[in-house]
Parts: C-alpha cells; sequence; structure tokens
C-alpha cells in the first residue's frame, strides 16, 4: 500500500493510504484505543457545544462518527474530507442522515466563503495534514466572529506512561491494525510516526494563538495520550461612527458633573460643620448667663461701695473737730 512521507505528508499520498483503510478505520480506531475513541468524541462534541440551528465543519471528517454525533445536537454539518474512499463510506453510512452533507476539501485550501460556519472542528486529522497552520487560519477564516473552533489530537501523555506507551504504539499497534485489515499494518506504522513527531500540548496551542484566536486553552483526556484543545474568533471590532466625534463635549459632560458631585459631597457634609458651628455656638448662648454674673458682680461691687461710702461719714470726724475747735477758741 501507499505509505506516506511524515517529513511532506503529500496530499495525495495520504488521502490514497485512507482511501485504502476506509472499509475497516473506525473498528480498527475502537479496537487500537480500547473504546477510549467514542469517549474521546463525546468530549470534543461537548466542547464544540452544538446546537439546533448551527452549521458547523466537521474538518477531516473520515466517515462521518464525529459529524453523526454532532447533528445529533440538532446541528447542520458539513463533513469534509480529501479521501473520497472514506466519503464514500460515510455517505453510504449516514444516507439517511439529512443533517449532514459529505464534502471533498483540501484542509489549507477550503472551499467555502469566509464567516460562512458557527463552529469547526477536526479531530486526529491535523497532524495528517501537510501545512497544518495553515489549516488552523483556513478554519478561523470560515467560521463566525465568535465562534468555537476545537481539535481533538494525539499528544504528549504523562511522563509515567511515555515509555509504555510508545512501545505499544510502535510495536503492537500496526500489528493488530494489520491482524483486522491486512493492508492496514503500513498506514499505522506511518499514524504511530505522525505522532511522536507532532507537537506538544502548549506548542499546538500557540499555533491557535498565532493564528489569532482568543480563549485558547486546552486538557488532557486519557493522562495525555490525546489532547483537546478550543479557540473562540475573536468578535468584529465596532464601527466607527463618525457622530460620536462631534459628540465628544456631550462625553466629557460626566467629566463635568464630578466635580459638582464633589460640591454635593461638601454640601453634605455642611450639616456637620454647621452642627460643629452651633455646637461652638452654644458656649457663646452660656455666655450671657456668664455676662450675667458678671453684670451681678459690679452690683456687688456697688453695695460693697456703698458700704465703704457708708463707713466714710464715719471717717470724716473733721466736721466734729470743727465743733470742738470753736469751742476750744471760745475758751
Amino acid at each position: 500500500m501507499t505509505r506516506p512521507d511524515t517529513a511532506t505528508k503529500l496530499a495525495t499520498d495520504v488521502s490514497t493510504m485512507f482511501d485504502e483503510v476506509s472499509p475497516h478505520y473506525d473498528l480498527i480506531n475502537d479496537v487500537l484505543s480500547a473504546g477510549n475513541s467514542r469517549l474521546w468524541r463525546i468530549a470534543m462534541t461537548r466542547a464544540l457545544q452544538p446546537r439546533k440551528g448551527m452549521r458547523v465543519l466537521d474538518l477531516a471528517a473520515g466517515t462521518g462518527t464525529a459529524s453523526a454525533a454532532i447533528a445529533a445536537h440538532g446541528a447542520r454539518v458539513v463533513a469534509a474530507d480529501f479521501s473520497e474512499g472514506m466519503l464514500a463510506a460515510g455517505r453510504e453510512r449516514n444516507a439517511g442522515n439529512e443533517l449532514i452533507e459529505f464534502v471533498w476539501a483540501d484542509a489549507t485550501a477550503l472551499p467555502f466563503e469566509d464567516d460562512s460556519f458557527d463552529a469547526a472542528t477536526i479531530s486526529f486529522g491535523l497532524r495528517n495534514v501537510s501545512d497544518p497552520r495553515q489549516a488552523v487560519a483556513e478554519m478561523r477564516r470560515v467560521v463566525k466572529p465568535g465562534g468555537r473552533i476545537v481539535i481533538c489530537e494525539f499528544s504528549r501523555p504523562a511522563s509515567v506512561l511515555r515509555r509504555p506507551y510508545a512501545l505499544y504504539s510502535r510495536h503492537l499497534l500496526p500489528r493488530i491494525a494489520g491482524a483486522i485489515n491486512r493492508s492496514a499494518e503500513e498506514a499505522y506504522r506511518y499514524l504511530n510516526e505522525s505522532i511522536e513527531q507532532w507537537p506538544g500540548q502548549d506548542e499546538l496551542a500557540g499555533w491557535l494563538r498565532e493564528a489569532g484566536l482568543e480563549r485558547v486553552a486546552y486538557r488532557n483526556l486519557t493522562f495525555g495520550v490525546v489532547a483537546l484543545h478550543r479557540g473562540t474568533v475573536p468578535a468584529d471590532p465596532k464601527p466607527v461612527d463618525p457622530e460620536p466625534a462631534a459628540k465628544k463635549p456631550a462625553a466629557k459632560k460626566p467629566a463635568a458633573r464630578k466635580p459638582a458631585a464633589k460640591k454635593a459631597v461638601s454640601t453634605e457634609k455642611a450639616p456637620s460643620a454647621a452642627k460643629a458651628q452651633t455646637s461652638a455656638a452654644k458656649p457663646t448662648a452660656k455666655k450671657p448667663s456668664a455676662a450675667a454674673s458678671a453684670a451681678k458682680k459690679p452690683a456687688a461691687k456697688q453695695s460693697a461701695a456703698k458700704k465703704a461710702s457708708a463707713k466714710k461719714p464715719a471717717v470724716k470726724k473733721p466736721a466734729a473737730r470743727k465743733t470742738v475747735e470753736p469751742t476750744g477758741g471760745e475758751a
């Protein structure tokens, strides 16, 4: 069978390989993943959040297993792939599902208009694209602003599992695939090599950010054997309206109101100041009583003066002496 070169990953070679393994592709994946592929599909669908009325792009859709899971939520799905063999198997399996449309497409040059989908996803297919960064950029182009992009892909497992997982992928996985489908052994040797050469979680998240996606995040599934990445297409900037420029003085009114607000605060504080003045005035109100007491004190002094003046006639005995002097004179 045709075995693609992991360095070039020519679309013709990769698509031919998948054409040859398409009849038993889903069965092989279920066996090799010990049933975890179904759990990964559920996690991808939940991260995508499909709902009725949405138009979703399922890139590298293969036979449409993920597309069927998305359509089960009422969304209309465009299942795109560059393998005609996979698409033929998908159309046959989903013949009665009107929500799924199978379309041939190259991930690096999607035949869709800008902003034509509400969301997009790709499961275990991005590492088989010759230019994965371009594929991410194309997904961003065709998804509407605010739409979500979800990527489910093999990744770097936890350090404890790396050695046993590598031994399984290199030696057992191709043999098991060959036992199910003789022509699939070489295909899964290539797929294992593509997994080993695939970047880790952080690097793939960096690709999503480079493409301009926002809210980029990922979480590991099955101890990091698979990673689920997601990002959001940024919303369009608000259109510039020429009128607000003329209305800028009006917009500055809140700034003019701020001092008024401060004055209001100062006026609110005035009662406390008034209270302080009234409290300060209260002692002055008491001063009249003190003045009255002070006024009474002169009265007391006057009585003392009267007493002194009353005593003064007693001291003034010269008048009595005058009477004595005449008598003395007469004597």
